[in-house]
């Protein structure tokens, strides 16, 4: 999450004004708002965060205290393969984050049936981490999504249009959820090289492999 400061100064002959910073981390406005509390020139310091939301600066010291013992940090890797013979769908997706000081991986795998189209498959495997994301109890935090579908990527980042029907489903149920959950997603393409976890979760499903994976790494 980030926030921004906006403060109200008085000089020592009681001269007043109005200040509004950039978006920075919560660490860094605690940092500056103790430092303006030691010029002791700051009438009032308010914190407000990119949902608009209004914090107490105790407040927002427990929220990143309880951070800290929370995932955070989150990177996610998603991969969706079709295949045509028998219309099942393999969805990947590897989640980075840390917690309690510790970086982890989250692995998960999925088989189904009911999808269409290759493009379909791309998007419920995000959807398939998102909904890991939600049992990780992560919420109004900002999240990384690397996928190597342009297709999912570009129309999620309004890019490119969402001309089918099933697609523009995908992609409401998607960003619906994502606001359910005061997730601010950020979506970039990567090569196919640069998803190879989640694209061999992918074929593992397609193969009847199921992977669920959790542990610290490196």
């Amino acid at each position: 999450m980030k926030v921004w400061i906006e403060v109200t100064y008085r000089t020592p002959k009681k001269t007043k004004t109005f200040f509004k910073s950039d978006e920075m981390t919560i660490g860094d406005a605690l940092l500056i708002a103790e430092d303006l509390e030691k010029i002791g020139r700051a009438e009032t310091i308010t914190f407000i965060d990119q949902y608009d939301t209004t914090w107490k600066r105790k407040d927002l010291q427990k929220y990143l205290h309880g951070l800290e013992t929370e995932p955070h940090n989150i990177t996610v890797f998603f991969d969706g393969g079709f295949n045509r013979d028998d219309r099942r769908s393999g969805l990947g997706c590897v989640i980075y984050y840390e917690q309690s000081g510790k970086a982890m991986r989250l692995r998960r795998n999925a088989l189904v049936d009911e999808l269409r189209t290759n493009n379909e498959a791309e998007y419920a495997a995000l959807h398939l981490a998102i909904q890991e994301l939600d049992f990780m109890g992560v919420h109004h935090l900002p999240v990384r999504f690397l996928g190597d579908s342009q297709v999912v990527v570009k129309q999620l980042n309004d890019e490119w249009p969402t001309m089918e029907d099933s697609l523009n489903e995908w992609a409401d149920r998607i960003e619906n959820k994502l606001n359910q959950m005061g997730i601010t997603p950020s979506y970039e393409t990567i090569s196919r090289k640069d998803n190879r976890e989640a694209d061999r979760l992918a074929t593992q499903a397609l193969n009847g492999v199921e992977v669920t994976s959790r542990v610290e790494i490196d």
